[in-house]
């Protein structure tokens, strides 16, 4: 019987357990461990989980895993949390630097709670009928609805994200814009296989289909998800965007111990 020491985080309501792993004491190809500790039944429940690890040149290292135990694509409101828990471990104060499986990433962090985190550039936005897709750090589909609150999330996104990806699959999100710069969104999560309360790599994904299909002129997009509002700003390029900040509130929720 082992003892992992825990910490629970959420930022816009989308949760994940964290471990500081500086010392290299977690098992990371253990995956059984991992869903099981995701487990909302038989865990601690959560959308994701993290570590926190040594890096030579940077702040810290980042590493994100789905509920499903397997390691994943960039994962932005973790990445915004796991900011809000290095300073709490007092690795960084208002600023910080990190590298995560898409790379180098910037963030600051604000008296308010809120974590702004810079995103990878998306050098290309891909506009089809009906729909558009990006890689913002994890594949986006993005498609509007006139009717977001009746939609069955779970069962057509699952669908899309099987039917029209493949095993590896993509996150699917569907938008009702609210007028001006504002949009609701709701996101069917691969590696959860089920609608999350919010993520950042799909407001993300979101407000960049946006402004491409001229649903707003904006730089700077809110996105209302069923767990909070997050916002996104962003500078054009003649095929994608750069300069790509996502900012909302990242809580830590409890500390706590579990024996596996």
């Amino acid at each position: 019987m082992e003892t992992i020491t825990f910490f629970k985080y959420q930022g816009t309501g989308n949760d994940f357990i964290i471990i500081d792993n500086r010392k290299h004491y977690f098992d990371k190809k253990d995956t059984k461990r991992i869903a099981q500790l995701c487990d909302r039944k038989f865990g601690i429940g959560a959308d994701g989980l993290m570590l926190l690890e040594h890096h030579d040149d940077l702040d810290f290292k980042m590493l994100y895993y789905n509920a499903d135990g397997n390691e994943s694509s960039m994962c932005g409101n973790g990445g915004r949390c796991l900011v809000s828990f290095a300073q709490f471990l007092g690795i960084v104060e208002d600023q910080a630097s990190f590298e995560a499986i898409d790379g180098v990433h910037h963030a600051h962090l604000f008296d308010n709670g809120n974590v702004s985190l810079q995103m990878t550039n998306v050098p290309v936005v891909q506009v089809f009928d009906g729909h558009v897709f990006t890689n913002t750090g994890s594949p986006h589909h993005v498609e509007l609805t006139d009717d977001l609150d009746h939609i069955d999330v779970v069962a057509q996104g699952r669908h899309l994200r099987n039917e029209l990806y493949g095993n590896e699959g993509a996150n699917i999100n569907f938008v009702e814009p609210q007028g001006g710069h504002v949009f609701k969104v709701r996101t069917y999560e691969r590696g959860v296989e089920d609608e999350t309360l919010s993520c950042g790599t799909g407001v993300t994904a979101v407000a960049l289909a946006m402004h491409r299909t001229q649903q707003t002129r904006n730089n700077e997009v809110i996105l209302q998800t069923p767990g909070g509002e997050l916002k996104v700003k962003y500078q054009p390029t003649p095929q994608g965007y750069e300069d790509i900040w996502l900012t909302g509130a990242a809580t830590q929720v409890f500390k706590g111990e579990i024996h596996v």
